[in-house]
């Protein structure tokens, strides 16, 4: 009985073979010709997408156009009622008649035909933008270009020159600024058609992007069309269509045809086959002795399936705005690979597919950055592979080639035996939360697999050289000696200098991951003695360090004074706000309290955050900020540059501010006009790995400085009339962070002991640096 019962169950689990084969076979060869019908239908209206995305530049162009003009014959109006020379009999009193009648300009302005109020301005405080369109007027073939300036907090305005009498003899000029609004509306109310269109001022050499509405992921075309009257241009990015099959919808055809007949041939073909009569196979009698019923042992259930291994992560290398750890300790290949799954995991869900990769000189570099590549592309996403390169430069690659994500492998200023990621996706670099999440990917197996994503090497590096090349000029050649200490921008740093007409003595500019004659944090002053050594060996007008990865700047004088990163801040803020009139100035709580007069006395709005270059971008893009800036030395301009910290960057603006100065001061009489007290620079207090976490919540909660305006954004800041002190908790490594500035050494004493007591009565057992 039990071996009848066991013969009908093999019986049972028999593989019809003639049945499935059909039926697998059918349903594939249907499935492939669908998709190849899909494909047939992408092909044939891929020029018709591109012609629609077309038609709607060319619509948007002349929408622009009809809009200046518009305006322009609005204001042209107005002014050909008047007389130039009655006019410019008092331009203040005549510019507030006109305006009275122009309630829609913001401000109108009259100048000289010979424009000689703007020949002997000073263009810290005209601006430089203004006073270049007035001038570029007077050489105009025709009417002067329309143009547009910007305020800061998303106060944008169309700025127009008008001659007053025939262009080319005009007796007088007038400076028209009329709102952004309504280009805007007119740019804004006409469809992509599938793709993106983009509102560029300037030419191909180099733009900014004012708008922008449609599809991220479309390929922007390199030119844009021109729109008529201005210095607008409109770009278009073009839809890309999933296409695999050669693009040829004769051959997509076929294949579409052959795969649906095929398919249908053999499910007819499995239906024939069911309907023949099955030969049943003869019972086989059982032996006497086996007609008994015999008691069988119950089936043992099937084995569950082993879960996914899951890669054993550290949490502790996920930090607040990266994520680094020591190599061979808790970062490994295995580790890198999973962090490239999570994060494409993460791009995926977004409807991301492509992300730049690049890495520093560390020597660990080359596997963790193959092994990150591996887990993306694990994942599904493509990976633009730029080899060795700072991390600026891994940021510009992710606008240049239209991502908005982007990996740097990197340790930044750390240790030669650390290495680390910063992360970008979606136009964001990932901090706090969003790095958390990745852990939690990886913690869970909540991972993408099985994509096969792309992979693809390419050279950047040239093409952002040339990028700041062009935007950047030193009126006059400067000395400088760059110092790398062997991190990866002596690859590029120099060649960037040099391009900006400067003349360059490089000190250890030679890429080596062990870092053999000093640390790359030019952070810390003892970094910085072979620089200043070699400015003054060499007769140079300045020094300029770069950490390990290129996003920091230090400068030092031909005197050996460092000239700390938040006076630094004060110059740059001058240069934008010259140009930028009331723009948003972001700086970290470590920076001196000098900072905010600075930047109000420039017309500026000053604003202090947390440290941190994610915490920093992030609240740019909120505010809106034209400049940014940290005690650390990281610097941010998002005017002509895109926003990201970049130490090189920030080295060539520096120059061109101290080759153009108007007086010809050397590089020490400039920074001798920014106020200066005394200060210290970054203490640091080592603990225990998560400590310093635990100490600073202990600290908030009892600690007490009297007459005190208390900032706890980041850590405790605690100010004074006379000076400030700050106590905060690093993110990048397990210490304190301390700093104190104060009118004198008297005041900086007090404050230091003030802080003494309330760190003390923490934690007695630290050992404080002062």
């Amino acid at each position: 009985m039990a071996l009848n019962i066991a013969n009908e169950r093999l019986r049972n689990l028999r593989v019809d073979w003639r049945d499935l084969l059909p039926l697998a076979g059918g349903t594939a060869l249907l499935l492939l010709g669908l998709f190849c019908a899909w494909q047939t239908w992408l092909i044939a209206d891929e020029g018709n997408a591109v012609r629609r995305v077309h038609l709607a530049q060319d619509e948007a162009v002349r929408a622009l156009a009809a809009e200046i003009a518009s305006q322009r014959g609005a204001v042209e109006k107005v002014l050909a009622s008047v007389d130039p020379a009655t006019l410019m009999s008092d331009p203040a009193q005549s510019a507030a008649a006109l305006r009275r009648q122009l309630p829609q300009a913001k401000k109108l302005e009259l100048y000289s035909g010979e424009l000689t109020e703007v020949l002997k301005a000073n263009y810290r405080e005209f601006g430089y933008a203004k006073a270049a369109q007035l001038m570029a007027a007077q050489s105009a073939e025709g009417l002067p270009l329309a143009q547009s300036v910007s305020y800061g907090n998303g106060d944008r305005r169309l700025s127009l020159v008008i001659p007053l009498g025939p262009p080319q003899r005009a007796q007088a000029w007038a400076w028209v600024e009329l709102p952004f609004a309504p280009l805007r509306q007119r740019f804004d109310a006409i469809s992509p058609a599938g793709g993106r269109l983009d509102l560029r001022q300037g030419d191909d050499r180099g733009y900014v992007q004012l708008l922008s509405h449609g599809t991220r992921s479309a390929e922007a075309e390199a030119t844009g069309k021109p729109v008529a009257g201005s210095v607008f241009s409109v770009g278009a990015g073009l839809p890309g269509a999933f296409i695999v099959l050669p693009r040829w919808w004769l051959l997509s055809g076929l294949l579409a045809l052959l795969g649906l007949g095929g398919g249908g041939y053999l499910l007819r073909l499995r239906q024939r086959w069911k309907a023949l009569p099955e030969v049943e196979e003869p019972e086989v009698p059982l032996p006497a002795r086996q007609t008994a019923p015999a008691r069988a042992k119950p089936p043992e259930p099937p084995e569950p399936p082993a879960a996914a291994p899951v890669v054993g992560v550290d949490p502790s290398i996920f930090r607040a705005y990266d994520v680094r750890g020591v190599v061979g300790k808790t970062l490994n290949k295995e580790v890198a690979h999973a962090l490239g799954q999570s994060i494409g995991t993460l791009m995926v869900e977004k409807g991301l597919r492509e992300i730049v990769v690049g890495r520093d000189g560390r020597l660990s570099g080359p596997e963790l950055a193959a092994a990150l590549a591996d887990g993306l592309r694990e994942a599904g996403v493509d990976v633009i592979d730029i080899g060795a390169v700072p991390t600026p430069v891994v940021y510009y690659a992710t606008y240049r080639f239209n991502t908005g994500c982007g990996v740097a492998v990197t340790g930044s200023h750390n240790p030669p035996d650390y290495n680390g990621f910063k992360i970008v996706v979606g136009g964001q670099t990932l901090a706090e939360g969003a790095i958390q999440d990745l852990y939690q990917r990886i913690a869970g197996g909540a991972l993408a697999s099985g994509g096969g994503g792309g992979l693809r090497q390419v050279d950047v590096a040239p093409d952002y050289i040339e990028k700041i090349i062009a935007d950047v000029l030193a009126e006059r050649r400067l000395k400088v000696v760059v110092d790398c200490g062997n991190g990866i921008p002596g690859a590029i740093a120099p060649q960037v200098l040099e391009g900006v007409g400067c003349e360059v003595v490089p000190l250890y500019c030679d890429v080596d991951g062990s870092f053999p004659n000093h640390h790359p944090d030019p952070s810390d002053p003892h970094n910085l003695e072979d620089l200043i050594i070699a400015v003054r060996q060499t007769g140079a007008d300045l020094g300029l360090a770069f950490d390990g990865d290129g996003d920091r700047l230090g400068v030092v004088t031909r005197s050996g004074e460092i000239v700390y990163p938040d006076r630094l801040l004060m110059l740059f803020a001058r240069d934008v706000l010259s140009r930028q009139p009331g723009a948003t100035v972001i700086y970290d709580v470590k920076c001196t309290s000098h900072l905010k007069g600075q930047i109000l006395d420039a017309g500026g709005s000053p604003l202090m955050w947390r440290t941190g270059h994610s915490l920093i971008k992030a609240k740019m893009r909120e505010t809106q900020a034209e400049l940014a800036g940290e005690m650390s030395g990281h610097f941010f301009f998002k005017e002509r540059w895109y926003g990201f910290d970049d130490g090189i960057y920030a080295a060539a603006r520096l120059l061109e501010i101290l080759a153009g100065d108007l007086q010809g001061r050397s590089a020490e009489q400039i920074f001798a006009t920014l106020p200066k007290s005394v200060s210290t620079p970054e203490l640091k207090v080592e603990l225990a790995e998560g400590e310093h976490y635990r100490f600073m919540d202990q600290l908030r909660q009892q600690a007490s400085f009297e007459d005190a305006s208390l900032i706890t954004i980041d850590g405790v800041r605690a100010d004074w009339p006379d000076g400030w002190g700050l106590v905060r908790a690093s993110n990048t490594t397990p210490v304190l962070v301390l700093r104190f500035e104060a009118d004198d050494p008297v005041a900086l004493k007090r404050i230091q002991q003030l802080f003494r007591r309330q760190l003390l009565a923490v934690n007695p057992g630290l050992k404080l640096p002062f």
